[in-house]
């Protein structure tokens, strides 16, 4: 079993491959672009399917679909998949409208992390939202690592002073800071990511950041406005992708991937704290065509 075998995907499975013929690249294309890949990438993909038909006289249903795996894998291969966390202390950022996973996301990535043995401490940099502090807090205490946190409506610049301050104190690994879901076309939204940027410039100047864009898969293609919009206006060194056990329509990773040039990190598959997984391209696309 993948770790993506809890992903709704298949999509391939309703297909009849007696013949591989044009109905067949049509009923795939359209498939394609129900599962949520873009148009635009589910005509390339299968276009180049057809030519690798001819090129290659495929003509096997397991030939097709390792063919489209290869295909749709290459993708997904765009950017650094893994987390740049190697200086101490390094700094990641969570950012994403509200609802869509993110405080449950830092809890466990925190567990994660700890569990491979680094130093973590949270940094609840949420403000704003009533109650976001303590949500954050139980997930500290669910991992075992330590959190930094003000009271509502506090500076979050001063709150990431702050936990910085402890993370040297404490010779802590990495920082994983909250911030305030606020919708993506909001002006607030840069100035307050502005201002975290140039503590971390001032405070750990030489430390590895990330900055980490949480998107609900269930979401579909809104999801892929919402990443536009936030790597303009934030910058963003990549995606966690919650949800994506209750969605056919996981392949809005490709279409992120296509567009932005930003790479998917984590995908969430359920609510246990260990259903956070490392993004693998070859395995997701493996589940994905069944």
């Amino acid at each position: 079993m993948g770790i993506f075998s809890k992903f709704k995907s298949a999509i391939l499975s309703s297909l009849s491959f007696s013949k591989i013929d044009e109905e067949l690249f049509e009923e795939l294309e359209e498939s394609l672009i129900l599962s949520d890949v873009g148009v635009n990438v589910a005509s390339a993909a299968v276009e180049q399917l057809r030519t690798r038909v001819r090129k290659e006289k495929l003509e096997t249903e397991e030939q097709l679909k390792a063919a489209l795996r290869e295909i749709l894998a290459a993708y997904l291969q765009v950017g650094e998949p893994t987390l740049a966390v190697n200086t101490r202390p390094s700094v990641v950022l969570f950012i994403g409208v509200n609802g869509v996973g993110k405080t449950t996301s830092i809890g466990k990535i925190a567990h994660r992390m700890k569990s491979e043995g680094k130093k973590v401490i949270l940094c609840a940099g949420d403000t704003f939202r009533a109650a976001a502090a303590d949500q954050l807090e139980i997930w500290s205490n669910r991992a075992g690592v330590d959190i930094v946190r003000q009271h509502e409506g506090a500076d979050p610049g001063a709150v990431l002073f702050d936990a910085l301050a402890a993370a040297k104190a404490r010779n802590c690994d990495v920082v994983l800071c909250d911030t305030a879901g606020r919708l993506h076309n909001k002006q607030n939204l840069m100035n307050e990511l502005a201002k975290m940027r140039k503590i971390i410039d001032r405070e750990a100047p030489d430390s590895d950041r990330e900055t980490l864009l949480v998107l609900d898969a269930t979401t579909g293609q809104n999801g892929l406005i919402q990443a536009r919009q936030f790597k303009e206006t934030a910058g963003l060194t990549g995606i966690i992708l919650t949800k994506l056990d209750g969605t056919a329509k996981g392949g809005i990773v490709i279409a992120i991937a296509q567009e932005l040039g930003v790479p998917v990190k984590f995908v969430g598959l359920g609510e246990g704290i260990d259903d956070l997984k490392p993004f693998d391209a070859q395995e997701f696309v493996a589940d994905m065509i069944g």
